[in-house]
This record gives C-alpha cells, sequence and structure tokens, in this order.
C-alpha cells in the first residue's frame, strides 16, 4: 500500500537570504525523498512547501531547523497545506514572492 502524503509550509525566520539556504533546503529535500519548492520571501523569511510523508516531513523539518554551517535560524513553523498535484514530483528553487 503506497504511503499516504500530507503537505506542509515551513516558514525560516534568521540570517536565511543569500547565503545558500535554499540549496540546503533543496538538497535535503532531495535526500528525504520531499517533493515541493522553496523560495525566499519579501519579509527576510524563507519558505519551503514541501510534500512526503509525515516521518519525512518532521526529518525535513529538523533538517531545516539545522541548517547549513554559517546560517542563523531563529524559528522554523510549519502550517497545514493543501496537497498541489503540481508539485508532488520534484523539489525545486521557485522565484522570491
Amino acid at each position: 500500500m503506497p504511503a499516504e502524503l500530507h503537505a506542509k509550509r515551513f516558514y525560516v525566520s534568521g540570517y536565511v537570504q543569500g547565503v545558500g539556504y535554499r540549496f540546503f533546503a533543496l538538497r535535503a529535500a532531495n535526500r528525504l525523498d520531499v517533493s515541493g519548492y522553496v523560495r525566499n520571501l519579501q519579509d527576510g523569511r524563507v519558505e519551503v512547501y514541501a510534500i512526503g510523508t509525515p516521518e519525512h516531513l518532521a526529518a525535513l523539518r529538523a533538517e531545516l531547523r539545522r541548517g547549513p554551517f554559517g546560517v542563523d535560524i531563529e524559528e522554523v513553523t510549519e502550517d497545514p497545506a493543501e496537497l498541489i498535484p503540481a508539485y508532488s514530483r520534484g523539489f525545486s528553487i521557485e522565484r522570491t514572492e
């Protein structure tokens, strides 16, 4: 039986733009078999829209909280999200909102 997929939006605040954080999130999502996208927001945060199993989403949240070397993460919040089929295959870096 296929695993049940869920969608979440993670919002990462701190020193997270212009430091390679989106590429870090892309690599983490690919490693964890999570689909969706990552993008910078105008307010300085990074948004991660993620589709995966509850276990993979929890692992991604932990990775987002850890971040790459040199990044100062203040907070990672999450909201449940609607599963958008267009983002259910692969993970990408999207344009800034």
